[in-house]
């Protein structure tokens, strides 16, 4: 499996780069959605191998992430596109998905409270309950989507923005959070803790941001 590193880690590094892109990019443009496309190519290639290298050393929240990658660019990719009956049976699948992800990372919480150190696998307990407490967010909101039908506007927008961001948080933490990685990249003045945090913050400034863009009086040309 530690063949898949460098798959890994060249996915990784281009989400990052393709999120930033799609994120500045004028909303609906070409840019925008050539590089949200392979930001959820790149996405998905990260997740399933960084989960499949994972395994190895199971019980391993790592495992997981994969997983909340995927969910997060399938989910906000269907939210924007033609709604089929294959796209609603694929969003069932992600609910489903979703609500069992979320009940693992609240038990591997719970077991990392157990521990001397409130730490599973390096994995803090308050990081585990936050992304389970993402996860059940994203559940809740498909439950919405298939009781009620495809959204429409701001909400549809809302929800692609949201899930997309957040798996680019999950790209740029993954990466950010190691010191040891960033410097093999950076030059020492840029890995230090604040520094490393700035983008991982900046991806959240964007998402709100955004957020609060499509629900002003005037429409995104993306939005009408």
């Amino acid at each position: 499996m530690q063949n898949l590193l460098p798959v890994h880690i060249v996915a990784g590094g281009l989400a990052i780069v393709l999120g930033a892109v799609a994120l500045v990019a004028p909303k609906g443009a070409t840019l925008h959605r050539k590089s949200g496309l392979l930001f959820v190519y790149a996405m998905l290639t990260m997740g399933i191998s960084g989960s499949l290298m994972a395994l190895a050393t199971f019980p391993n929240a790592n495992v997981f992430g994969g997983a909340m990658s995927a969910y997060f660019v399938v989910t906000a990719l269907t939210a924007v596109r033609p709604v089929s009956a294959w796209s609603r049976r694929l969003d069932a699948g992600a609910a489903a998905g979703a609500l069992a992800l979320a009940l693992v990372l609240i038990g591997f919480g719970l077991k990392a409270l157990a521990s001397p150190h409130g730490v599973l696998k390096g994995v803090p307990a308050f990081m585990l309950f936050f992304l389970a407490t993402m996860m059940l967010t994203g559940f809740a909101g498909d439950v919405r989507v298939l009781r009620s039908g495809a959204l429409r506007g701001a909400p549809r927008l809302a929800r692609h923005l949201w899930r997309m961001c957040f798996a680019l948080f999950i790209a740029a933490g993954s990466f950010f959070s190691i010191r040891a990685r960033v410097a093999r990249i950076l030059p020492a003045p840029l890995t230090t803790p604040a520094m490393r945090a700035l983008p991982v913050v900046l991806v959240f400034v964007a998402m709100f941001y955004w957020l609060w863009r499509i629900r002003g009086r005037r429409p995104l040309a993306f939005a009408r």
